[in-house]
């Protein structure tokens, strides 16, 4: 509880000063104390080793969990389970053609049977996704093969790196290396993360892009304030004083955490085209952070100030940036023969697309104009019906998951045990903790009163990125949308369960009994949301169970 800081005096915490310096630059909190890792036993040396390098060991140990979760029997189940079918002979077919292709019927047979004996075909296909996503896949597959391990590699891979960002993160905004530990430790407990990591599909690809430019842009917050702070007059006791002209007038340098989110960013738009609302809203945050920083430094007109200084190069770090890199991103579609030979519509410029206003374009460029805008009419008119179709309202209840993968093994077989009266269940269900998404709901209602009231930047960040993964869809009431699609906002829903448990807890100088029924209640939660991960475990990983235990995880109708 000191860790926190705590005082049993019930005292003001130290570190607590609101002045200009510690509102610019919050300080982390302080170590915990050696004694009480060497109260368990532990030496006094390795305990201080332990403490002082928890900012990292905290992190490491629990990617480790991730990994182990994300990567144990990652080949099963051995079949193409739902849309790896699309993703993972596209990732095939990119790394050996430079464009996706038509592959017959029987193919997922027959890579299942000798990925060695199948042959590429040539014919291009359309496709509606680009091929950053692809191209992640295909690394696996150039690593290990057409096989489920390696199709599945890559995405297990960012799955495990972004429970580690999430702790990093989550310890640069809490200022707090347990409470950024404790949002990995929930990412790493979610199922719905937990199923896409072990999965070839692009939304964990884009979930990993979009955290890691929050994550670059989060890190370009803290950098520029941090010069913001030491340009700033300081008085003779050391307090730093507010300063109008400064606060107006600093420029901030080109600031190269925010171009390396823009980059994160472009590869995001070139895995989904969501990824290009993330790109808005991300945009606007940033620049308002700048407003705040400015504001807190003395600035009597900060937006002018902001519109002067931070605003273009923010513009061009973040909108040109995504837009060159998902140009980029079609490069070997682009040096596809335009003769027929090539990708699809590669030809289009030189066919039915001659003449025209436009005609003075590069042929390339007005052949990818005209795929995208195919493209785009797909996705605004895709109505067809699906089992697994759910409305984006439904998503943070755990209305509709999406089953990947299910069979009916007879006792004996494919881990069904030999004493099972009947039939087993084996499926893959992309389903989120329900402990954990129903806390966020509630967690969500928290991080509006926060932000509302508060004024807490943290909480309106969260709540930024989480709407610009989510409200979009809200848009498309009769588009055929799918519940998986919430992985891209995941990450944020783990930072504000974590930042509530934090509020339960207490905050510095709290009474004795406030602190230990607040630790009490978030240790029970916390408990809580572990052992529901646990308990769905059979149907995240494709596990053979009776079907009366199957028939128990079914808590919703929905489910099934």
């Amino acid at each position: 509880m000191r860790r926190f800081g705590y005082t049993p005096t019930g005292g003001a915490a130290p570190g607590t000063d609101t002045g200009v310096a510690d509102r610019l630059c919050p300080p982390y909190a302080g170590p915990a104390d050696p004694l009480l890792w060497t109260a368990v036993g532990l030496p006094r040396t390795l305990s201080a080793f332990l403490v002082r390098h928890a900012h990292w060991l905290g992190p490491l140990l629990i990617t480790l969990v991730a990994g182990v979760t994300r990567f144990w029997n990652l080949g099963s189940p051995k079949a193409v389970i739902f849309d790896e079918t699309y993703y993972a002979k596209d990732a095939w077919a990119l790394i050996h053609r430079g464009y996706e292709v038509n592959w017959p019927s029987s193919a997922n047979k027959l890579i299942l049977a000798d990925p060695s004996s199948v042959r590429i075909p040539t014919e291009p296909a359309y496709v509606v996704h680009p091929p950053v996503g692809k191209y992640v896949i295909g690394i696996g597959e150039w690593l290990f093969g057409l096989t489920p391990f390696g199709w599945r590699f890559m995405t297990a891979v960012l799955g495990t790196l972004s429970v580690w960002m999430l702790c990093r993160i989550g310890r640069r905004m809490f200022r707090s290396t347990f409470l950024g530990c404790l949002a990995g430790a929930l990412l790493t407990v979610d199922g719905l993360h937990l199923v896409m990591s072990r999965t070839a599909l692009l939304d964990q690809v884009l979930m990993f892009f979009v955290l890691a430019a929050f994550g670059c842009l989060l890190l370009d917050r803290d950098r520029s304030r941090a010069r913001l702070l030491a340009a700033l007059p300081v008085e003779p006791d050391g307090r730093v004083r507010p300063d109008a002209e400064v606060a107006e007038r600093l420029f901030l340098g080109w600031r190269p955490w925010r171009w390396a989110a823009g980059i994160c960013l472009g590869l995001a738009f070139g895995t989904k085209w969501n990824g290009l609302f993330v790109m808005a809203a991300f945009g606007v945050l940033t620049v308002l952070w700048d407003v705040g920083a400015r504001k807190v430094a003395g600035a009597h007109r900060a937006w002018p100030a902001m519109l002067r200084r931070d605003a273009p190069l923010a513009f061009v770090a973040i909108v040109p940036v995504t837009f060159a890199v998902y140009l980029a991103s079609w490069t070997a579609w682009i040096l596809s023969p335009d003769n027929g030979k090539g990708g699809y519509l590669r030809d289009w410029a030189k066919t039915a697309g001659r003449g025209g206003t436009w005609d003075w374009l590069p042929d390339w460029l007005r052949s990818l104009w005209h795929y995208e805008h195919a493209v785009y009419d797909f996705h605004v008119g895709l109505t067809d019906g699906h089992r697994y179709q759910s409305n984006a309202w439904s998503w943070m209840v755990d209305g509709r998951p999406v089953s990947y993968f299910y069979e009916s093994p007879r006792p004996g077989q494919d881990g069904c045990p030999s004493g099972t009266g009947g039939d087993c269940a084996r499926e893959v269900l992309a389903l989120g903790t329900p402990a954990l998404w129903w806390t966020a709901c509630a967690a969500l209602a928290y991080l509006v009163w926060r932000w509302l009231f508060r004024r807490d930047w943290r909480a309106g960040a969260l709540l930024c990125a989480v709407a610009a993964g989510l409200l979009p869809w809200l848009h498309y009431q009769e588009r055929t949308i799918f519940y998986f699609y919430a992985v891209v906002f995941v990450p944020f829903l783990c930072l504000g369960v974590a930042m509530m448990i934090g509020a339960l807890i207490g905050p510095p100088g709290s009474s004795e009994r406030r602190r230990v029924v607040g630790a009490t209640g978030a240790g029970v939660l916390v408990l809580l949301i572990a052992w529901n991960f646990v308990y769905f475990w059979p149907i995240y990983t494709g596990h053979a169970i009776p079907y009366s235990s199957w028939q128990d995880r079914m808590w919703l109708n929905s489910w099934i």
